[in-house]
């Protein structure tokens, strides 16, 4: 992780099914918003480094703990519409517009939030500059497909080992009391499943530009099976990035500077503020 971050302020969203803790991360003289969507049992506070990345690019950041996620409302880990949570997001977005207006917004989400991203643009995509998805639950996640067939759902948490190759992250993992280390609830397999598909029908995603990033060693959303996803919503403008040897989390991995490097890259692409104009 970097030495020091940019500091950060939270308000609270009424959300579509309870009140959500939402942070901001603010840019001196913002020239965009940068939305992001966390993954599966952690929050936004987990993304302390990608926020102070887009903050020094320029960016305004906002970010909520998903409904059932982090110090939002609702029951631990349990979602049972991703529509309802989409709509969140778009209540985040709204916000962001209403504190600066007139900048364009790029939307980045990683795993669960990049299944999130995904449904984001198709439904909003004309409203975004770009969008930046990490690692996304597309295509398909045989994990959701294996557990929904158990009678019972075993009590097996998330490897800390899969999530990257530095330690250190997996150790913050597991000593986070905010992360969910239980089991998945059924509900929430049956909408994971429900938004994939969804997804997958609704077509390519010709309204924004969208950029795919996934470790070659994802054994967490393996990399195959999201390219699958991809081939079904990837349309014009779109862009693809594979990193060798990096695990789910790319941007806690060791070459996550490389990543948020080329996160930018695309964003810069796509964000034409006055400097880069004249630059």
């Amino acid at each position: 992780m970097t030495s020091a971050t940019t500091p950060s302020t939270e308000f609270g969203i009424d959300g579509h099914a309870g009140h959500l803790v939402a942070r901001r991360w603010e840019a001196a003289a913002p020239t965009y918003v940068a939305l992001l969507c966390h993954g599966y049992g952690e929050h936004i506070g987990r993304y302390e480094e990608v926020a102070t990345r887009l903050a020094g690019d320029g960016a305004a950041v906002y970010g909520i703990d998903h409904v059932g996620h982090g110090r939002s409302d609702g029951d631990r880990v349990l979602v049972e519409d991703f529509e309802g949570v989409v709509d969140d997001v778009r209540r985040l977005e709204r916000t962001a517009r209403a504190e600066h207006p007139d900048v364009p917004v790029v939307l980045v989400g990683h795993s669960m939030g990049g299944m999130i991203g995904a449904r984001y643009a198709q439904r909003y995509g004309a409203d975004l500059a770009c969008v930046v998805l990490s690692g996304p639950v597309i295509g398909r996640w045989d994990a959701v497909t294996a557990l929904l067939a158990a009678e019972e759902i075993p009590d097996a948490p998330i490897d800390p080992d899969i999530l990257s190759r530095d330690p250190a992250v997996g150790r913050a993992y597991v000593d986070d009391p905010l992360v969910w280390h239980g089991p998945f609830k059924r509900p929430t397999l049956e909408a994971l499943q429900s938004c994939i598909d969804t997804i997958s029908a609704a077509g390519p995603i010709d309204t924004t530009p969208v950029l795919w990033l996934h470790g070659e060693d994802d054994q967490l959303v393996p990399m195959a099976a999201s390219r699958e996803g991809w081939q079904l919503i990837a349309g014009p403008g779109a862009e693809q990035k594979s990193y060798p040897g990096a695990r789910h989390e790319i941007f806690n991995e060791t070459n996550r500077s490389e990543v948020l490097d080329d996160v930018l890259t695309f964003v810069h692409a796509h964000v034409p503020t006055p400097a880069r104009k004249s630059g």
